[in-house]
């Protein structure tokens, strides 16, 4: 006779059922609760907005997580969170990811992949609070992982274009965006500029490239991480690094050798706004950590061999040590301050600027070291930086985005260091500190791009773009709505409008390079179109592209 067993089975999970013209909306927030607690009121407002929006269409809105009253906000603030409050949530139901601010893709990324009912991402289209940020950060996540959405945006949420697209939403799971202004790169005619792309993407299969990496995965960006897999065949490779090893290497570098990039920034004009709190001022010592950052990066990179390197920060550092957004810049700079080895017998990327991947995305360390060996080949200045797409409105007869980054623009966008100041960072996301380089890019032609996974593969979208002066004033006001510590770009994209490329771009991020003029700028992008896809990269042409 058999023994008698009794086994702890799991309980069963008693399914909701799904209500008849209800969507359930989340929001995912940021990992820093200073951040959450400040954008809440914004958040709660784009809400109440929506509520209405699909009120008027006979929908109600069921929040799946409530305000928690210690706290005062909504948002999902950890993975674990995220997996909780998705198993409140009918899943097959329609779902609302709605966001005002920024937001960590990996809090929602468990119970997004799962859920087997329509997705709509939405966000408030304003400058204040980042959500069109995260909204396109989180829809490149969501394409990497093959789960479909839909998605939309809107500056009120009363705008006929908004209404019609939630009610296509609300009858059909779907909403279509126009997609006209994208083709696929065509057989390229020979030509010098085809035959260099050619020729520098043989060279890095052949030989190989190493993008270091100090820790990955850096706010929630997903969509940021290149499996080994994708990037390998394209000649590259990764170095993981450790943020601790960066941070116990500033702590080898003299406090004679930061003073040294100090004065070489002052020498060429470059002004800091000082002050002497450390909670709320830029200060002093907030910039001799950063020096000595730079100085770090680079030696730890020349250990390891690297072609570009990427620093998170926003983990781990952030409660150490100043922004890196400083060392950033400088990183992405022909013309910066001479760092010597450790023994003094050589200086590091001598003439070279050594490409930096801001917040550790890969989809930049991808574009950054293959812009760098394209223009550097072309006989450009290489100096290139990633951007937020973080707002943009109507001027004139130009759609003008604001294209901003917590400062890691090389001096050059700017028209050199005179024209650069150092503000300090907003203590609400930066409470160490730290300066950025401010200033407002020069007017001038650029190509800008983006690389990024779908389908399983590497694709880039690539397209040209110029950026514009405005009045001091209108730039003075867009700063004001944004973050006026931030560099700033005002940027006209080529054929594409808003609403395209916001349906299309698939990272909260954007890669800018310029060139002397527009007919150099058509060439150089046609090089750097002609390597993406001699290393395997699937390309596709944004808007008016002259190829």
């Amino acid at each position: 006779m058999a023994p008698s067993t009794t086994y702890r089975m799991p309980a069963q999970r008693r399914s909701i059922a799904v209500a008849p013209k209800t969507a359930w909306l989340i929001s995912s927030g940021d990992l820093r609760e200073s951040a959450n607690t400040a954008g809440w009121a914004t958040q709660a407002a784009m809400e109440r907005d929506l509520a209405s929006a699909f009120a008027d269409l006979g929908w109600s809105i069921e929040r799946a997580n409530p305000v928690d009253p210690v706290l005062g906000h909504g948002f999902i603030r950890s993975q674990r969170m995220g997996i909780e409050v998705f198993r409140n949530i009918p899943a097959d139901a329609p779902l609302i990811v709605a966001e005002a601010v920024w937001q960590y893709s990996h809090h929602v990324l468990a119970g997004l992949r799962t859920h087997r009912g329509p997705i709509l991402t939405v966000a408030n289209f304003a400058g204040e609070w980042p959500g069109l940020v995260g909204l396109l950060g989180l829809n490149a996540g969501l394409t990497k992982m093959g789960t479909e959405y839909s998605t939309i945006w809107s500056t009120d949420f009363t705008d006929e274009w908004f209404k019609t697209g939630i009610r296509s939403w609300v009858e059909t799971g779907t909403i279509a965006h126009d997609d006209s202004h994208v083709r696929a790169l065509p057989a390229l005619p020979d030509s010098p500029e085809v035959a260099l792309g050619r020729a520098l993407a043989a060279e890095l299969v052949r030989d190989k490239a190493i993008i270091g990496v100090f820790d990955e995965g850096c706010m929630g960006m997903y969509n940021a991480i290149f499996d080994d897999e994708l990037l390998n065949p394209t000649g590259i490779y990764k170095e993981r690094l450790s943020q601790s090893a960066l941070y116990a290497e500033m702590l080898t570098v003299g406090d004679d050798e930061a003073d040294a990039v100090g004065a070489w920034l002052s020498e060429r004009g470059m002004t800091f706004r000082l002050g002497t709190d450390e909670a709320t001022e830029l200060t002093q010592t907030q910039l001799n950590w950063q020096y000595k950052m730079y100085i770090a990066a680079l030696r730890i990179s020349d250990d390891f061999g690297l072609d570009a390197v990427g620093i998170q920060y926003q983990q781990g550092l952030k409660d150490l040590v100043p922004a890196s957004d400083l060392a950033e810049g400088l990183l992405n700079a022909t013309e910066r301050p001479p760092v010597t080895s450790r023994d003094g017998s050589r200086v590091l990327w001598e003439g070279r600027a050594l490409p930096h991947f801001n917040e550790a995305d890969e989809g930049v360390a991808v574009d950054a070291l293959i812009t760098d060996r394209v223009w550097h080949a072309l006989g450009l200045v290489p100096d290139n930086t990633l951007h937020d797409v973080r707002w943009g409105e109507q001027y004139g007869d130009d759609f003008v985005w604001v294209y901003e980054i917590s400062g890691s623009v090389p001096a050059s966008h700017l028209g050199g260091y005179q024209n650069a100041e150092g503000w300090r960072q907003d203590p609400v996301f930066f409470p160490a500190g730290g300066s950025t380089i401010n200033g407002v890019s020069k007017a001038g032609e650029i190509v800008w791009s983006r690389v990024y996974i779908a389908e399983g593969i590497l694709q880039a979208d690539i397209g040209r773009a110029s950026v514009v002066d405005l009045p001091a004033e209108e730039t003075e006001r867009r700063k004001q709505a944004t973050n006026p510590e931030w560099p700033i770009a005002h940027v006209v994209l080529h054929g594409v409008d808003r609403d395209q490329f916001m349906a299309r771009h698939k990272a909260n991020h954007a890669q800018v390079v310029y060139a002397p003029d527009a007919d150099t700028a058509d060439r150089a992008l046609v090089a750097k179109a002609s390597m993406l896809d001699g290393i395997g990269i699937r390309v596709h042409l944004i808007g008016d592209v002259n190829i």
